[in-house]
């Protein structure tokens, strides 16, 4: 999962998922385990016809298996697992046993529903899984032989780096996931951000949680915690991608949503915006000025909102009005016109020590 820093300037390098550097790393290890030889480089075919060559880390060669490691490169995006040691090793299974998928040390175990593999299996998504398995195959029938073989995965330090991901809400226990679709990270595509999004929604429907609550940060998180009574099923990591949320949400609804946020996001939320980074989308202060006016104030206050120089100052202005609650309010108009009207919605707008500054409900 991505870490939302500050986009550096310029041509951005690509990387490597996860799921890539497993293929690769089992790869090595199955032709090593058949050939006694490790292929260092190991070239590897990812979905769309790209033959990246990755160095190997280490290598184990020991009787009825082999090991083989890959430092995984996400080139210039904020991976949390950039920098990981992936380690592939690869056994001899039961003739006709095929492949089978296996987590060890630092690989995550699915323990809840909702999930695209089911609970009690390695959290090795199916992308990797295909991959790894088309690798293999291709290995064996070079040397003639089924691929009856055991693949266990490793992530050295994979549980403390999985405590910085959604894992732990999503019921992955013991580690990280194997994750990639197309086996390249585009830097800052933001779409593994969305992939979690997604996930989260998934298990809340799938384990029965009927009231979830898109924040944008953790001082969101920890006021609409306190403002509903919820606890981490029911959380889901917003930040800045309200409208991937919701469009997400129209497709696949639970009974109730709450959006809680900062005064300025969901300002901008109220706006009509969907996109909430500050790079996407901004406070327009002519409107607040607008709802300001619309709600009592003078022309003094009403000229002051106009330029002020952020939301904050605005919000600290503007104390003796209700304008939290107006911001509240067409923040979830604006929300509910993405959605088919099988959710209720109520919007929680906090300030930043994570105080109550404004609420709408149905």
């Amino acid at each position: 999962m991505m870490r939302m820093n500050r986009k550096p300037q310029g041509v951005l390098r690509r990387g490597w998922t996860t799921g890539a550097c497993a293929a690769a790393a089992a790869r090595a290890a199955y032709q090593a385990l058949l050939t006694g030889s490790f292929p260092d480089p190991v070239s590897i075919r990812l979905p769309k016809g790209e033959t990246p060559s990755f160095p190997l880390a280490n290598q184990i060669l020991e009787e009825g298996a082999a090991s083989a490691g890959i430092i995984k490169d996400a080139g210039d995006d904020p991976d949390v697992t950039h920098g990981a040691l992936i380690i592939a090793r690869v056994c001899h299974g039961a003739t006709g046993a095929g492949i089978t998928f296996h987590a060890g040390a630092g690989v995550g175990t699915v323990t809840k529903p909702g999930l695209p593999i089911p609970p009690g299996e390695a959290a090795i998504n199916p992308k990797p899984r295909a991959l790894i398995a088309e690798m293999l195959t291709e290995v064996a029938t070079a040397n003639g032989v089924e691929p009856d073989v055991a693949v266990i995965l490793s992530i050295p330090d994979g549980e403390r780096i999985a405590a910085r991901t959604w894992n732990p809400r999503l019921g992955i226990v013991g580690g990280l996931s194997i994750l990639g679709t197309t086996g390249i990270v585009i830097p800052y595509s933001c779409s593994a951000w969305i992939h979690s999004i997604r996930q989260g929604i998934d298990v809340a429907r799938a384990t029965g949680v009927d009231h979830i609550a898109g924040a944008t940060g953790k001082t969101s998180e920890a006021a609409v915690r306190r403002f509903h009574g919820l606890d981490d099923a029911a959380i889901i990591d917003m930040g800045d991608f309200a409208g991937g949320m919701l469009k997400y949400l129209d497709g696949h609804p639970v009974p109730r949503l709450t959006i809680a946020g900062g005064f300025a996001k969901l300002t901008k939320l109220a706006q009509g915006n969907l996109d909430l980074h500050s790079a996407r989308s901004q406070v327009d202060f002519s409107k607040l000025a607008e709802m300001i006016a619309d709600l009592g104030a003078g022309p003094e206050l009403v000229g002051t909102v106009r330029s002020a120089n952020t939301a904050s100052e605005v919000l600290e202005l503007s104390d003796a009005f209700p304008l939290g609650n107006r911001i509240a309010a067409e923040a979830r108009e604006s929300a509910l016109a993405r959605l088919s009207g099988r959710t209720a919605l109520d919007v929680l707008v906090v300030d930043r020590q994570g105080g109550t500054v404004g609420y709408a409900g149905p």
